[in-house]
């Protein structure tokens, strides 16, 4: 068993070599080989059978899984983060007492919470955060991603949107600019029901872009059928625009006191 560790150890050490200048591909394939030696090992979850380097076996494979997870991250691939996170998870719920807390659990766990706010699973955010211990809802990887949540149901986006600038670890920025851009596309669509148009200034304040070279490039990506035209932003392309009809309100009235007579006199 010591030489099958050993063999797992230099092969996660060719691993975070290439972690550590961001080499995806070759990362990648060693993180699958990995994968491959670590069902070998009897100690690991589900089967946890005793084994005299047990400690030394989860210990080492958590170490592998969450750099897996950050890994995904980088890659930005959160299919990749889902998956992985699900594998590291069992180390952090099935082994207390087993090995000692890793120093990433709750960046780890903050940093799923996210992923579930980003992707608008909220129920499932919420029961993630029931699963928790009580004393890591003051942990600020845990709080950070909670505030958030609050904010964004309050819709309260200014909180969230500047809330980026003071992510809890380097590795929430890639969620966070993906909660920026779900944010915006949710007030860009509540601002083009609300108004046919609007200045460029109020534009910029309203989706908190800080040039009008921002706003140009979010139109030109995310909303083909605005338009830009002089000092104004028009929800829709002014050619497509069609003239309002005016509501025959008077005549609505009339006729409604018309059947409200004739019930009368039927009753």
């Amino acid at each position: 068993m010591e030489e099958k560790l050993h063999d797992i150890r230099q092969t996660f050490q060719k691993f975070k070599a290439a972690y550590a200048t961001n080499s995806f591909d070759t990362c990648s394939n060693l993180l699958s080989q990995l994968k491959v030696k670590l069902t070998e090992l009897p100690g690991l979850p589900p089967l946890f059978k005793p084994s005299p380097t047990a400690v030394q076996e989860l210990l080492l494979a958590r170490d592998i899984f969450e750099h897996a997870v950050v890994l995904s991250v980088k890659m930005e691939d959160q299919d990749a983060f889902e998956r992985h996170f699900l594998q590291l998870k069992s180390y952090y719920t099935d082994t207390r007492g087993l090995i000692s807390p890793s120093e990433q659990e709750y960046p780890i766990l903050g940093l799923n919470l996210l992923r579930l706010l980003v992707q608008n699973r909220i129920a499932e955010f919420h029961t993630e955060l029931e699963l928790l211990p009580p004393e890591a809802h003051e942990n600020p990887c845990i709080k950070h991603a909670v505030e958030l949540e609050q904010s964004f149901m309050e819709g309260a986006y200014n909180r969230v949107l500047s809330a980026r600038q003071a992510v809890p670890h380097e590795t929430y920025v890639y969620f966070m600019d993906l909660l920026a851009k779900t944010v915006r596309d949710e007030i860009a669509g509540c601002s083009e029901k609300a108004y046919d148009s609007l200045s460029v200034a109020d534009a910029k304040k309203i989706l908190m872009f800080s040039s009008d070279r921002e706003l140009q490039g979010y139109v030109i990506e995310d909303h083909p059928n605005w338009e830009i035209r002089g000092s104004s932003v028009y929800f829709q392309k002014v050619k497509d625009l069609a003239p309002c009809k005016e509501i025959p309100s008077l005549q609505l009235i009339n006729q409604t006191l018309g059947y409200a007579r004739e019930l009368e006199r039927i009753v």
